[in-house]
């Protein structure tokens, strides 16, 4: 089957889950290539099979060659002790999964691989050369461009949100998640790669360290019985892949980053990869 007609037919046998991103009205059918809603608006899927929800193209500093190295360095395992765990906190019974900014859509590909394969995973993000390359994995999912901020998605129809080092909508979010629906918001602590940001940064740079207290403060200001999950490991870094993992981090697009040299790259054969999974559960009383 052709990736527009699995496209087709995923969404429409889910068409419920999505909404017009003109009118918020639910879509009504089917047309072509075409999904249209209650008020008559379109929109279609492209020759990839995704969706485009913007109204306009998006813009993001994240290029193609960024998330082929990020696809890297996932495929070698770099996020994967982190999606054993998002798995261990998602209930077992078949899920409506939302990814929020899934970027080339590896780890979505990696929690699949745990699942039942009775769950139903949608994967957005801003960025077109990711979404295009997520439309390239053999997994059963559909991804589309869309704005956190106004998401193409119905009231109430998500079980489960994943958010790995993305921005949030915590109004969106409690908008789309379904009533003691869970929400994982994974944030990187202080000592996530660590020497890669002491490499590319001296000790008196303002990104030699950092603090996600900020972060971590929010998140609990909106679920304050929200709970936290650490995990922390060491990734053993082939060398051949030492390039992809500076490519693959916004760390080395600083005006003041340093320029690795031959020997500081040759030296730089594990990295640490310390995060909290922050874990909350939608009250009812949540709009």
């Amino acid at each position: 089957m052709k990736k527009i007609e699995r496209a087709k037919k995923l969404v429409w046998d889910h068409h419920q889950v999505f909404q017009c991103p003109v009118c918020q009205h639910a879509f009504s059918k089917l047309s072509g290539n075409s999904l249209v809603c209650e008020q008559g608006h379109t929109i279609d899927f492209n020759r990839h099979g995704y969706l485009h929800f913007l109204n306009t193209q998006g813009t993001t500093e994240y290029d193609r060659e960024m998330f082929l190295s990020r696809r890297k360095l996932l495929n070698a395992g770099l996020f994967r002790p982190i999606v054993e765990q998002v798995n261990e906190i998602i209930p077992e019974d078949p899920q409506t999964i939302l990814d929020v900014g899934t970027g080339e859509g590896t780890p979505l590909v990696q929690l699949a691989s745990f699942r039942n394969n009775k769950d139903f995973y949608v994967g957005f993000d801003i960025s077109k050369p990711g979404i295009t390359l997520a439309t390239q994995l053999d997994v059963d999912a559909f991804f589309c461009i869309a704005d956190l901020r106004h998401l193409p998605f119905a009231d109430h129809s998500f079980d489960t949100i994943l958010e790995l080092f993305s921005p949030s909508d915590y109004r969106e979010f409690n908008r789309v998640l379904k009533d003691n629906g869970t929400l994982i918001k994974v944030i990187p602590n202080a000592g996530y790669l660590l020497e890669l940001r002491h490499l590319l940064y001296g000790d008196h740079n303002q990104h030699y360290d950092y603090d996600n207290s900020k972060v971590l403060k929010l998140f609990k200001k909106h679920y304050p019985n929200a709970s936290v999950v650490r995990v922390r490991y060491q990734f053993e870094l082939p060398s051949s892949l030492v390039t992809d993992m500076i490519k693959m981090t916004p760390m080395s697009w600083g005006k003041d980053v340093h320029q690795p040299t031959k020997t500081e790259l040759e030296n730089l054969n594990s990295v640490t990869v310390d995060v909290s999974l922050l874990v909350a559960k939608k009250e009812k009383s949540k709009i």
